[in-house]
């Protein structure tokens, strides 16, 4: 989960250093300085993760800081790191490495100006770099990986539109000829027109089926409840099915993709195949898994639809082919 403001407001509680000195030393224009300080620290983080302008608060903390680090040095050097984690906030783009190079440099500088000697100098600039970078790294870390979620969620959704389209644009098609059928007949033969009719309320049953079924799919069973399924439905239709595992431990993902891959090659031999018997085959090659699904039924069966062409579109490598008097569908994924 990506880093809100509140995971920065907390650092604020450095200002204590600083304003302990004020306690026993106290001074109006210190304290001025500090509250100042706090406020623009605040606002820059509170504008950064918001819609305003974190300029403006930003360049504000960075004069406060810098001033009153050359005026009292000391413990208020310590305020240094934090322009600098306000900086990795605000400053987002190309410009993030100069503005935490430019705020190091000068925080050299005040410590310098202040009295601080070679060791004060070094451990004031390691904090202050080490601090901005950090918090820029992160940052940008946490929105490359929302940009890749992203990116994979507008595919998905994609692919599905894709893949909803080719299975409802035939039937709709079909639906409007049965319609305009019913339209011509029902004036002079009411049976052909209720058969029209029929045909329609089929179709219909069966894209609905076909929808649910794709829904279904894009949420994924996992490889075990696939291969239950898939030995179920061969045997509904009338195919022999030959079911030989290796025992294999797989992730995730790669569970839920041969799930995949079983549920298509599957629906294909029963859809278009004709065949009389069905091998289910997964195998471990070391670095991937090999799944195969051979029938002795019709060459169609394995045509790349988009059932196949999501596989490839998920990292699988997919074949199709026929051998030996068979026609086998291999898909690989890595282990």
């Amino acid at each position: 989960m990506r880093p809100g403001p509140s995971a920065f407001y907390v650092w604020i509680a450095v200002a204590w250093f600083p304003a302990y000195d004020l306690l026993r030393q106290p001074s109006w224009v210190g304290a001025l300085g500090l509250a100042v300080f706090a406020a623009a620290y605040l606002a820059a983080i509170r504008m950064a993760f918001g819609e305003g302008p974190a300029w403006a608060p930003l360049v504000v903390l960075a004069a406060v800081t810098f001033a009153l680090g050359m005026a009292y040095g000391g413990k208020w050097l310590y305020l240094c790191p934090l322009v600098s984690m306000a900086c990795g906030v605000v400053v987002r783009e190309r410009a993030a490495p100069y503005a935490l190079g430019g705020v190091t440099v000068v925080s050299m500088l005040v410590t310098l100006r202040s009295g601080g000697g070679e060791d004060a100098v070094a451990a004031v600039a390691w904090g202050t770099f080490v601090a901005g970078v950090v918090v820029h790294v992160t940052l940008r870390l946490f929105e490359a990986r929302e940009e890749l979620a992203r990116a994979a969620v507008l595919r998905e959704r994609e692919r599905f539109s894709r893949d909803l389209h080719d299975l409802l644009g035939h039937t709709l098609s079909l639906v409007v000829v049965k319609a305009e059928a019913v339209r011509r007949l029902a004036p002079r033969d009411a049976d052909a027109a209720a058969r029209q009719a029929g045909d329609i309320e089929q179709i219909g049953r069966r894209a609905l089926a076909e929808v649910r079924s794709a829904v279904a799919g894009y949420r994924g069973r996992g490889l075990a409840d696939e291969l239950a399924a898939a030995r179920l439905a061969l045997e509904e239709a009338g195919v022999r099915a030959e079911v030989m595992l290796e025992e294999i431990r797989l992730s995730p993902d790669a569970d839920a993709l041969l799930g995949w891959a079983v549920r298509e090659g599957v629906t294909n031999v029963i859809r278009h195949a004709r065949a009389t018997g069905c091998a289910i085959t997964l195998r471990d090659e070391g670095e991937r898994v090999l799944l195969e699904i051979a029938n002795d039924g019709a060459a169609q069966a394995f045509t790349r639809g988009n059932g196949l062409k999501g596989l490839a579109e998920r990292g699988a490598a997919v074949e199709a082919r026929a051998e030996d008097g068979r026609f086998v569908l291999r898909v690989a994924v890595p282990k």
